[in-house]
């Protein structure tokens, strides 16, 4: 008999053999009916799966998030079957489960047209209600890729002649077999909906030197409702694209002439990082934050000594010689931040000592990886760099996470997923700062009263880390702020970093990395898409536009805009020779939060009639009670 441990701690008996569907079936129709896989002592198996001796087993349903992950790499070997019947001798190589879908590279004559696109999910369709059960077969690793070989599968032989297990399995569904480690749901027709996407580009390995595959996108869902949900969400992201609004809404651009990934902030997107960052000097300055500004280029030794030069090489732009001395354009901000530390000694008492910037680096990216303000060449990096003493760490990073979500919240980021990063295998600094810090860290989150996941092991090398992630108004993630302890660069090995402590010695400070944004050009992108360039009053490039309706009342327009702005708000004047209607659809294309529109009974009123981007009309009202409502909206950050 099987002995069987389920995770409420319960244990049933079965005969030797019975299968996980089997067992799941003698425990209820329903868990049976919702079974996808299960994990038999931890490790992922399929349903058809022989349970035999003291066994846990945990039966993952569909109602369970990571059922998704097995629903969707099924449904890549869906795709691949419905490829290689309609193209055959396509060569095929990896079909993982991603985030909200699946995707499978591919190398077939050519390039897959959207018709294809077509044909190739209307053949999935067929596969799935063909109802393929998947079976697992296994071979020598030495006889697949003698398979591999003589079917002309030159990926999997390649990948094949990489691994060294003895053994590999492969995945039958009908006609087709795949190489596959598994599991996989019981049959195609256990997949309810399913879509191909698109097709794009990608090089085999993610190696612009290897072969151009073709990448197949799709998605896969237990129900319609998730479907259609997901794909109006696509829909309103093709709409909030930044790379689109900032175009329409005249924000940014960029141009092959001066170079890739080199952002040009237009006066509308400039303003906006203006207010961004006036409001980010504002809070540091109030927190204690000693602002810094350093030199775009610095000698190649400075990053010799902080070991930039040799992790980073690949980022980095090429030397230019200025007097037989060769210099760098920086990649990083730390080591300014550092030397400048470094220009004085410092008592325990001056510790922690905090120093800001709003540093532009440069670092290479490949141009196939650049993506409008997300993947960029150069940017703006909200840095921090904090020296801190052990006995001060744990309130500087209570107080640097509470920083970190009141800043994001004033963009309407209240929805963060928290990441705890510990000690990887291979680190550097002694065991007791890991401790320390760690335990700071936690105790950091766990005061703030936050859930948090803990990655263990995936800190850097050099210290562990608090990863911010904000969710955005489609629900999508985005890796925003970070807080990252150093035990490499204070080092004896590197810069040598001390403080007089309170014996009168020298003592080595903590070294705290922290960015509330990321960088300013990806965090602009991210508001871009979570308003769909709507921006709240506080935050918008206009706040409001007057518009007179003939020019006999340009003269009051343009007092009441100037009265505005000596106020402080931001508001111009739309004198163009256009009529009114024009002119009030495209402020409202603009995403103008106010219009006000002047003519003669306003300007004999001395009054403003005002309207909403929305096309909400507020009636008419004195500039005094605008004024008002401005100032409301900009209080209540709406």
């Amino acid at each position: 008999m099987a002995k069987i441990t389920l995770p409420d701690k319960s244990v049933r008996e079965v005969p030797d053999g019975t299968t996980v569907r089997q067992f799941a079936e003698s425990i209820g129709k329903r868990l049976a009916k919702d079974a996808v896989i299960a994990e038999v002592d931890g490790q992922p198996v399929d349903l058809f799966f022989p349970l035999a001796g003291d066994r846990s087993v945990r039966i993952i349903t569909r109602q369970m998030p990571e059922s998704l992950d097995h629903l969707r790499h099924s449904c890549a070997h869906i795709m691949a079957q419905a490829v290689q019947r309609l193209y055959p001798g396509t060569r095929l190589a990896i079909g993982p489960p991603i985030e909200d879908g699946f995707y499978y590279d591919m190398d077939p004559e050519r390039p897959f047209t959207p018709e294809d696109i077509e044909k190739i999910d209307a053949e999935m369709q067929k596969i799935v209600a063909q109802n393929f059960p998947f079976s697992r077969s296994e071979l020598r690793r030495s006889e697949a890729i003698e398979r591999m070989k003589a079917e002309k599968q030159t990926y999997k032989v390649e990948m094949l002649e990489e691994w060294t297990d003895e053994t590999v399995s492969f995945y039958t569904q009908g006609e087709f077999t795949d190489l596959c480690r598994g599991p996989h749901v019981a049959a195609t027709g256990a997949v309810p909906v399913v879509k191909v996407l698109r097709a794009t580009g990608a090089y085999w390995r993610g190696d612009e030197k290897n072969r151009m595959l073709q990448r197949l996108y799709g998605t896969a869902w237990w129900s319609k409702e998730d479907l259609d949900l997901y794909v109006s969400r696509q829909e309103e992201a093709k709409k909030r694209d930044h790379r689109k609004l900032g175009k329409e809404l005249d924000l940014f651009s960029v141009h092959d002439e001066i170079g890739s990934g080199l952002i040009h902030w237009h006066p509308r997107g400039s303003m906006i990082r203006h207010v961004i960052e006036e409001e980010w000097k504002k809070e540091h300055v109030k927190r204690g934050y000693l602002m810094v500004d350093t030199p775009h280029i610095a000698s190649e030794e400075i990053y010799r000594i902080s070991g930039h030069l040799e992790a980073y090489k690949d980022l980095m732009y090429g030397a230019m010689m200025i007097e037989e001395r060769p210099f760098r354009v920086k990649p990083m901000n730390c080591p300014g931040h550092i030397m400048i530390y470094k220009s004085h000694l410092h008592s325990y008492r001056e510790l922690p000592m905090r120093l800001a910037e709003l540093g532009t680096v440069y670092r290479f990216e490949k141009s196939g990886v650049l993506h409008g303000l997300l993947r960029v060449r150069g940017f703006t990096i909200d840095d921090a760099h904090i020296f801190v003493s052990p006995q001060s760490v744990e309130k500087e990073i209570v107080d640097v996470f509470r920083f970190a979500v009141e800043w994001l919240a004033k963009f309407g980021f209240k929805d963060l997923s928290i990441y705890l990063s510990t000690r990887p295998e291979k680190s550097v600094g002694a065991s007791e700062d890991w401790e320390r810090t760690e335990h700071a860290l936690r105790n950091a989150l766990s005061s703030a009263g936050v859930k948090f996941e803990v990655d263990e092991g995936g800190g850097a090398f050099y210290g562990p880390k608090i990863d911010v992630k904000v969710r955005d108004s489609l629900g999508r993630e985005w890796q925003c702020s970070t807080v990252q302890f150093d035990f490499n660069l204070p080092s004896s090995q590197r810069f040598d970093l001390s403080y007089v402590s309170e014996d009168g010695g020298r003592k080595q400070p903590y070294m705290v990395h922290r960015a509330l944004m990321g960088s300013l050009e990806r965090f602009f992108g991210v508001l871009i898409e979570h308003y769909g360039g709507a921006f709240p009053v506080w935050l918008a490039a206009t706040q409001a536009t007057v518009i007179p309706i003939a020019d006999a009342h340009i003269g009051y327009a343009g007092q009441v805009a100037e009265g505005l702005r000596l106020r402080g708000f931001r508001v111009d004047v739309d004198a163009r020779n256009e009529r009114t209607g024009h002119k009030i659809r495209e402020a409202t294309l603009l995403k103008t939060p106010y219009m006000l529109v002047v003519g003669e009974k306003e300007v004999a009123a001395k009054q403003v009639a005002v309207r909403e981007r929305s096309g909400k009309d507020l009636g008419v009202m004195n500039v005094d009670r605008f004024e008002q409502l401005l100032a409301e909206d900009i209080a209540a950050r709406r």
